[in-house]
């Protein structure tokens, strides 16, 4: 199938409340501009060096979402454009984030990386420190990003009853940070979860957002 039919078949089976982000990372710009032709407009990358490459040859209304694991360092590079930050793990994180979004007078949208899986590689906050950051009073000055919602990634595993325990506790924890008050910089509206093997049950569970990767742009040698 093309990529044109493979969104269209996609996008048939999400709810409307159900962001999709096509994970392009390692896809060369002909197969996201076939993607942007057929009316996607949400990419997800996870090198920054390859990501802004994209960002600039690709048409310029594209939302551009870093979806790997973030040094602090690199987001110098791309604080001038990234719409949504995924996999922010820690209050340092967020700091330097502000830092540089508030050199380009631009607010960043950040989601909080919880970490659900029982593999050790896996990175993420637990609930108690997602906690602890949302109150901590560091927080509150940071005027130039605004925590949108949490992140998780599941066990690669063929065990679907894990799975959606998994997607089940990222619901959960997403429902006791939701109690908080609303402020300038935590605007809790998003559950990132789900990928090409596992968004159907992960929209089951609560995801308003979806990574899919090789369920558009054909399968890869390794997990998205």
């Amino acid at each position: 199938m093309s990529i044109k039919n493979n969104l269209h078949t996609i996008k048939q089976q999400l709810p409307k409340q159900v962001t999709l982000v096509a994970v392009s990372k390692t896809k060369p710009i002909a197969l996201l501009q076939e993607a942007y032709d057929a009316g996607q407009r949400i990419f997800g990358e996870n090198k920054i060096q390859e990501m802004t490459t994209k960002w600039e040859t690709l048409p310029k209304d594209i939302e551009w979402h870093m979806i790997g694991h973030l040094q602090r360092n690199k987001v110098k590079y791309m604080a001038e454009y990234v719409q949504l930050i995924h996999a922010v793990d820690s209050l340092k994180l967020l700091q330097e984030i502000n830092k540089q979004a508030k050199k380009h007078n631009r607010t960043i949208n950040c989601l909080l990386q919880i970490k659900i899986a029982q593999e050790e590689t896996k990175f993420g906050l637990s609930s108690q420190e997602a906690q602890e950051l949302l109150d901590s009073e560091v927080l509150s000055p940071l005027k130039n990003i605004c925590i949108t919602g949490v992140m998780g990634m599941a066990t690669f595993t063929d065990n679907q009853e894990q799975v959606k325990e998994e997607f089940q506790l990222l619901k959960q924890v997403f429902d006791e940070l939701k109690k908080q008050s609303e402020t300038q910089n935590f605007k809790p509206e998003t559950i990132s979860m789900g990928m090409s093997g596992d968004y159907k049950l992960a929209i089951n569970c609560g995801s308003t957002m979806v990574r899919i990767g090789s369920s558009i742009f054909g399968n890869r040698n390794y997990k998205e």
